[in-house]
């Protein structure tokens, strides 16, 4: 009996799409530290936000936990790419943990920033997501005065709720892993406010989170439906989401193959695929096997920003092997 043809689905891949250079270097950090120390290592919070890629170094040896208080004393504790306050820092050094801080390069530009306008006198609004790990480390490391804290806000009408005077001498900084259409109307909100504001217009965005938001926008028009390989606890992957639907297409995030359901491409001939900044690429390999299943594909890879940053990796894994040895 002859089986009937798979109908034929057309794929285009966003470029560029999944791991960034910033969660490379983390997760390379953990990597190299469990060769060089052994195991276990400990991982304050999720080195990135992807369950895949924290399973697999769970395996290896790594240990992630909330605190450096539930990390044995003189441990090896790695900082995840989002950051640490600097309470988390002091408690790392009195338990006399050695410290390997991942954080990417990046954020630590916003804490310098954020740090370089309260010297200059600035009330410091984050444009950003209370509660996010990143926005918690931000918030613990721009030390303020006691009655003037960082104030946060997500959007508009949060800037225009801020109980601040009209001459309040104001600076902002931003969430790295934000919607750059998102963040440039509450930039607008800001300076409407406080005209004299000042911050990074959206610089502060990373390179490579505007880079899979301006793959999304620009598959977004010629296909169907969109399909986001990421966590849901990842920002910038429900970011990419958000700017599928904006475009006027259905889209769902899906953390693995196996979520992607049959359903949801009834009636879809062309498939937009990406993958946030966090999402291992072999899950996109996978989804395709999964779609190959179903259909005939036909891929195609959409042009885009070719993406040759690189981060050094943090000190601490060469030479805290050798302070060990000394210390023991």
């Amino acid at each position: 009996m002859r089986m009937a043809a798979k109908p034929l689905l057309e794929i285009v891949l966003a470029s560029p799409r999944g791991f960034c250079a910033g969660v490379e270097r983390a997760i390379e950090t953990v990597e190299r530290a469990l060769i060089e120390f052994g195991a276990p290592v400990y991982v304050r919070h999720e080195i990135v936000h992807n369950a895949r890629v924290c399973d697999d170094l769970r395996a290896k040896g790594a240990i992630f936990v909330e605190e450096v208080e539930e990390v044995p004393p003189n441990s090896v504790v790695i900082f995840s790419a989002h950051g640490v306050a600097r309470r988390v820092e002091d408690a790392a050094a009195a338990a006399r943990h050695h410290v390997i801080d991942a954080t990417c390069p990046l954020v630590t530009r916003v804490h310098l920033g954020g740090r370089r306008y309260v010297a200059e006198g600035r009330r410091v609004i984050l444009i950003g997501h209370l509660g996010h790990a990143e926005v918690e480390g931000t918030l613990g490391q721009i030390e303020t005065p006691p009655d003037q804290p960082v104030l946060v806000v997500a959007d508009v009408a949060e800037v225009e709720a801020l109980d601040l005077p009209a001459d309040a001498r104001v600076a902002y900084v931003t969430q790295t892993t934000l919607s750059v259409s998102d963040t440039r109307s509450v930039i607008e909100a800001i300076r409407r406010r406080w005209p004299d504001a000042v911050g990074p217009d959206t610089r502060d965005i990373c390179y490579a989170t505007q880079n899979r938001q301006q793959a999304v926008t620009a598959i977004a028009s010629s296909v169907d439906a969109m399909v986001i390989v990421g966590a849901p606890n990842s920002s910038n992957s429900n970011r990419l989401v958000e700017i599928a639907r904006t475009a006027g297409i259905p889209a769902r995030l899906i953390p693995n193959a196996r979520d992607l359901e049959h359903g949801f491409l009834k009636g879809v001939r062309r498939l937009g695929i990406s993958a946030g900044a966090s999402a291992p690429g072999v899950v996109v390999d996978e989804v395709m096997t999964r779609l190959s299943e179903w259909f005939e594909l036909k891929v195609t890879e959409a042009q885009g920003v070719r993406e040759e940053v690189t981060f050094r990796l943090p000190r601490g894994l060469g030479d805290t092997l050798d302070k060990i040895a000394q210390r023991a």
